[in-house]
């Protein structure tokens, strides 16, 4: 599979609400830096699974609408916004934010990601 695939894969709807598929994805020593809204975060294997399972417990669907998905090597730059339906209200979705990442593939798996996110 090559690393386009592989980060394609990865922003599938729903993917990111469970906590094991997003495990089979990530290298064990992964680490994502991320520019929010809120402030400069880093990320590791375990804090990114814990993010899975926080956001399962919050929405029943997930949906990323890809703009651009650019690889080089094992390079992938991706462009999306994410969009999201809570318990709360099923039926209506939401945006969650607009987001773009760099991601290094090693492995077959998501290594080191550089993310920017806004609201």
């Amino acid at each position: 599979m090559s690393a386009k695939e592989i980060v394609q894969n990865f922003y599938k709807s729903d993917v990111i609400l469970e906590a094991e598929t997003v495990n089979q994805f990530l290298h064990p020593e992964v680490v994502l830096e991320w520019h929010s809204t809120k402030g400069f975060l880093t990320l590791d294997h375990d804090q990114i699974i814990a993010i899975s399972a926080e956001l399962s417990k919050a929405y029943v669907r997930s949906k990323s609408r890809i703009t651009h998905l650019v690889e080089e090597g094992n390079t992938v730059a991706v462009r999306y916004s994410h969009f999201v339906k809570t318990i709360e209200n099923p039926r209506e979705e939401m945006l969650l934010a607009h987001f773009m990442v760099i991601w290094e593939v090693k492995d077959n798996k998501l290594y080191r990601g550089y993310q920017m996110s806004q609201l």
